[in-house]
């Protein structure tokens, strides 16, 4: 028997429990993991608290990520005793994932867990600080270099936001920091944002071309303030689209791209081919610290995940949620 966040649905219905269940009742794979910590995304958060329709089978153990020791596995790629990562894959929503103290997955959705990070320091990375260093990797990738100018991080204060910062700052980049929490100012500049920026400035409409400020974006909201960090963005430079936490919508023209060549790069997190989660781990190892660890993410025990999960959504959560299992 083990420990599991379960949800549950009735005629009434969406229900979550911290529950036992037994190990004959995890679904089909051929690697079992001993989970020692794992994570709470907006995705995880959306799940439990059910305002979206995120899970699509039930029941359902929910979390995005997970991060632990292989058991049992028939996998070519690991054996018994191997430290691994998994984020993403649908785990949480069609497959039962991490908020759990075992869990049965695919081989070919884990990656090895870096030798810089702990289980708990991987999971204060978690989907969104792998989503982060996906996010500066296409940039890099499309020639955006620090000598062009400022990159834009919106949605500063997540876990995609705050990774991201940290991760440019140290590829060299100034940054600007968009959040509604001015007083985390102090906090955004300790991860290495230049100026920090009032989201007001682009929640609302605006005109389809403005004043060229950014040579590249990090944006995890979508809706207005996508729409504006595009019409913003200086001549051939490009957009990092990998959230929507203002909306799904995109409110814009296509007069910054055909007019400015600004290019918007979608990032997917959840189906990510191997070499690049492997090279956007291989990031995270080399270029973020422990102390930044530290200061992005703070530590809950499985009981605690649901209660979170609701301060999560009512944007009252700063950084990284660790949540250690077997507490």
């Amino acid at each position: 028997m083990f420990s599991a966040l379960l949800i549950e649905k009735g005629t009434t219905g969406q229900t979550v429990s911290l529950t036992q269940l037994d190990e004959a009742y995890l679904p089909a794979g051929d690697v079992s993991v001993d989970v020692e910590y794992s994570t709470l995304n907006y995705k995880d958060g959306l799940a439990i608290t059910g305002r979206s329709p995120v899970v699509r089978a039930f029941p359902m153990v929910p979390g995005a990520d997970l991060a632990g020791v292989v058991t049992a596995s028939t996998h070519a790629d690991w054996q018994k005793g191997d430290r691994v990562v998994l984020n993403g894959w649908g785990v949480g929503e069609t497959h039962w994932g991490g908020l759990a103290q075992r869990a049965r997955v695919s081989g070919d959705w884990l990656v090895p867990l870096p030798a810089a990070f702990t289980a708990r320091q991987a999971m204060a990375i978690g989907t969104a600080g792998y989503t982060a260093s996906l996010c500066v990797g296409a940039l890099l990738d499309h020639g955006v270099r620090p000598e062009q100018g400022e990159i834009l991080v919106t949605g500063a204060t997540g876990g995609v936001g705050g990774t991201a910062i940290a991760l440019l700052a140290k590829a060299g980049f100034t940054v600007a920091a968009a959040t509604g929490k001015a007083s985390e100012a102090e906090y955004l500049h300790h991860l290495g944002a230049a100026t920090v920026l009032d989201r007001a400035e682009f929640a609302d409409a605006g005109r389809p071309l403005q004043k060229e400020r950014w040579a590249g974006v990090v944006d995890s909201v979508g809706s207005h303030t996508l729409a504006n960090a595009c019409a913003q963005t200086r001549y051939g430079g490009a957009v990092a689209a990998c959230g929507l936490a203002q909306g799904m919508d995109f409110p814009a023209s296509v007069a910054p791209f055909i007019l400015r060549g600004v290019s918007l790069l979608g990032i997917d997190s959840v189906r990510a081919p191997h070499t690049s989660r492997r090279t956007a781990w291989d990031r995270l190892a080399r270029d973020l610290n422990a102390g930044t660890l530290e200061t992005i993410a703070h530590e809950i025990g499985l009981g605690d995940a649901i209660a979170a999960a609701d301060r999560l959504m009512e944007g009252k959560v700063r950084g990284r949620i660790v949540v250690d299992v077997h507490q």
